[in-house]
């Protein structure tokens, strides 16, 4: 079974706009949640960050912040 990967982005964010190219690139399914749609997804992606940063990708419980290529 594959193991989930969730991005959390904002609109207008060049560096979620790279890391979904590059994701999709690759093949890779996605759950793309936009911080600035709901006050709970934006606290969800500063708590898992801990701090104010897009893109966050949080796959199999691991943690990364921003996006500077593969």
């Amino acid at each position: 079974m594959p193991v989930e990967l969730v991005i959390y982005t904002k609109p207008g964010c060049p560096y979620c706009a790279a890391a979904k190219e590059d994701l999709a690139e690759k093949g890779i399914q996605f759950t793309e949640h936009d911080v600035t749609t709901d006050p709970a997804i934006k606290e969800e992606a500063i708590r898992l960050a801990g701090q104010a940063a897009v893109p966050v990708i949080v796959k199999g419980g691991e943690v990364s912040i921003g996006f500077g290529g593969s």
